[in-house]
C-alpha cells in the first residue's frame, strides 16, 4: 500500500516562501506521475502542481511563476516550492499520486492520496 507523507506546512507572512516535502512508501513516485493539490475551507480541492514521470511539469496559472514542482528520486520524495506567497495560497496542500500517468492537472486521475499539511499565510 502507497502512504504519502506531506510535511513543510506552516503559518507566514505574505510574500514568504515555504518548501513542502512528500515523502512516498510501499510505492516509487520515479515511475509515476505525481502532484499537489490544494483545498481550502469552503472550496473545492484544487490542481496545483504535477511532475510526470519523464519529468514534464504542470502549474495551476494562479501558482504559475511562484511555485516549482521537483522530485528526488533516490529520497522518494517530491517537492513543492512556494515562493512570493498570498493570502489566496492559505489551504489545505495535499500530495497525490497519479493512477496512469494521464490527466496531470485532474482530480480524479489520482489514487494515492497523502493527509495533508495547513498552508496559512497572513497578510
Amino acid at each position: 500500500q502507497v502512504q504519502l507523507v506531506e510535511s513543510g506546512g506552516g503559518l507566514v507572512q505574505a510574500g514568504a516562501s515555504l518548501r513542502l516535502s512528500c515523502a512516498a512508501s510501499g510505492g516509487t513516485v520515479s515511475s509515476y506521475t505525481m502532484g499537489w493539490f490544494r483545498q481550502a475551507p469552503g472550496k473545492e480541492r484544487e490542481f496545483v502542481a504535477a511532475i510526470s514521470w519523464s519529468g514534464s511539469t504542470y502549474y495551476s496559472d494562479s501558482v504559475k511563476g511562484r511555485f516549482t514542482i521537483s522530485r528526488d528520486n533516490a529520497k522518494n520524495t517530491v517537492y513543492l516550492q512556494m515562493n512570493s506567497l498570498k493570502p489566496e495560497d492559505t489551504a489545505v496542500y495535499y500530495c497525490a499520486r497519479n493512477r496512469w500517468n494521464r490527466g496531470p492537472t485532474m482530480r480524479d486521475k489520482y489514487e494515492y492520496w497523502g493527509q495533508g499539511t495547513q498552508v496559512t499565510v497572513s497578510s
